[in-house]
């Protein structure tokens, strides 16, 4: 008996992990309807959100105590005296109208990824994308690109999920030896930006689509980098990168095949000087594959949304970047699962 107690397991994990859709689905839903928004300015009751979102009657308070529970808000009173506000982490990133915003990200899961995931076993059977191109739809950069609207949508949910990792990068990696910095795939230029704000003696560029430089351009703009930071159009596939000390991709490598992967590399190495930087930020597998759970979600997204993408360790980096030349590699832990993989010529 004693021994059946020392081997009992308990299948609390198995349940939290299993329905886990539960509670991801009540956050996105609750992102799309602009609740955290709403709630920004005061603590609001249950009828007046009732009122304000179109809600029925029937599952109001289990949908506004289940965020409680879940952390996303904070609430006082019960169920018709119940008032309801947000906690310190939703007022601060998912409120729409402040700048540290990231429910970006979240809109498109909820709009766009939620329902392709479905299909996972398909897309391990088949390896083929689940996303809109299985139906005969554009993949989706072509789509997002061609609408004006939609890829500073796209820029702005980027940006948003990366902002804390680019202001740990511009803080923690050492610019002393460098003068010059470009960004490949640079998009919204905030990594750039973040690169200028903390390293004064740094000039910037973000390198991206010819789509995307109007976007870039408002966001240096505003925040007053324009002698700072330029804004550089172009197809990385098709040109040269542009010279610099620092290189650097950020969510760029991971869409990517092995052979793509290693020519965006190759480009890199051709760019730096010797003793040059090319840096990779991304959600870094860790090389036993078995502690970032993230990261290897996200190699499974790449396989729903892409052709060839995925995900990496620094020691699959390392044996692509010493291929094209590299010397050295080295790995700065930057927020959550996010790592900066550095290799130096």
């Amino acid at each position: 008996m004693e021994a059946l107690a020392k081997t009992q397991v308990d299948p609390s994990k198995i349940m939290q992990i299993g329905t886990g859709f539960m509670a991801t689905k009540t956050l996105l839903t609750a992102v799309n309807m602009e609740l955290f928004t709403i709630l920004s300015s005061r603590e609001i009751s249950g009828a007046e959100i009732q009122s304000r979102l179109g809600l029925q009657s029937r599952s109001l308070y289990d949908f506004l105590d289940a965020l409680v529970a879940l952390g996303f808000l904070k609430r006082t009173g019960l169920k018709e005296t119940a008032s309801y506000r947000n906690a310190e982490d939703a007022d601060m990133f998912l409120d729409k109208n402040k700048q540290s915003y990231i429910g970006g990200i979240l809109e498109m899961c909820n709009n766009r990824l939620y329902p392709f995931w479905n299909d996972l076993e398909e897309g391990l059977k088949t390896g083929l994308p689940q996303n809109e191109t299985k139906n005969g739809g554009k993949p989706i950069f072509e789509e997002v690109y061609a609408n004006p609207q939609k890829l500073k949508e796209f820029v702005g949910a980027m940006g948003g999920v990366q902002m804390g990792n680019f202001m740990a990068f511009a803080k923690q990696f050492n610019f002393l030896s460098y003068k010059t910095l470009c960004d490949i795939g640079g998009a919204g230029g905030f990594l750039s930006a973040h690169v200028s704000l903390n390293n004064p003696h740094m000039q910037c560029s973000s390198f991206d689509l010819p789509p995307v430089e109007p976007i870039a351009k408002e966001n240096i703009k505003n925040l007053g980098l324009e002698n700072k930071v330029k804004v550089l159009s172009g197809d990385f596939f098709k040109v040269d990168f542009p010279k610099a000390d620092v290189i650097t991709m950020g969510n760029i490598l991971h869409d990517w095949g092995a052979e793509e992967k290693k020519l965006l590399i190759n480009k890199a190495y051709d760019a730096l000087p010797k003793k040059g930087a090319l840096v990779i930020i991304e959600n870094i597998i860790d090389d036993n594959r078995s502690e970032n759970a993230f990261g290897l979600l996200m190699s499974l997204n790449m396989l729903i949304e892409t052709s060839e993408g995925y995900d990496f360790s620094a020691a699959d980096f390392s044996i692509l970047a010493k291929e094209a030349g590299f010397q050295e590699i080295s790995i700065i832990k930057l927020t959550g699962p996010t790592s900066a993989v550095i290799a130096y010529k």
